[in-house]
């Protein structure tokens, strides 16, 4: 199978059957986001503790595959890392789709870095860079407020 083929895979497994949807138990922190010129929604529950350990992860949302696939591998990925970790696999996340370059953190297993390197074909469509970002930025946001 194809690199190409493998990526696609990974998506459309994320999109149909999307990993942590729902609200997390004992969520202390949330952030919505809504992309208007297509529709996607999503809204990311947070269950940050005391040690800045991510405990529940999960999302809310409805849009287009890579939405929903992204939201999904961000939560398969991230709950139970903390938040140094978490920002940068985000901050990494993001400067990969801006510069068509893939993630090789050696703290994420093999197979984590292919599926999170599965959103890196979005690149070649600009108009779609949003549907796969959009989760992660809207983590960043519930990570910078305050307790509910």
């Amino acid at each position: 199978m194809e690199l190409k083929e493998l990526y696609q895979e990974i998506i459309l497994d994320h999109a149909k059957n999307p990993r942590n949807k729902g609200k997390c138990e004992n969520y202390n922190r949330d952030a919505k986001a809504h992309n208007p010129l297509c529709g996607d929604k999503v809204h990311i529950y947070l269950n940050l503790d005391n040690n800045k350990y991510i405990k529940g992860l999960s999302f809310e949302g409805e849009g287009c595959a890579i939405s929903l696939a992204s939201a999904s591998i961000l939560t398969d990925i991230l709950k139970g890392k903390d938040l140094s970790f978490t920002k940068k696999i985000t901050e990494d996340f993001l400067n990969m789709l801006k510069t068509k370059s893939k993630i090789t953190l050696n703290s994420l297993s093999e197979d984590q870095a292919t599926t999170i390197n599965s959103l890196s074909g979005v690149q070649e469509f600009p108009m779609r860079i949003k549907c796969a970002t959009m989760a992660w930025h809207t983590l960043l946001s519930a990570i910078d407020k305050k307790d509910i």
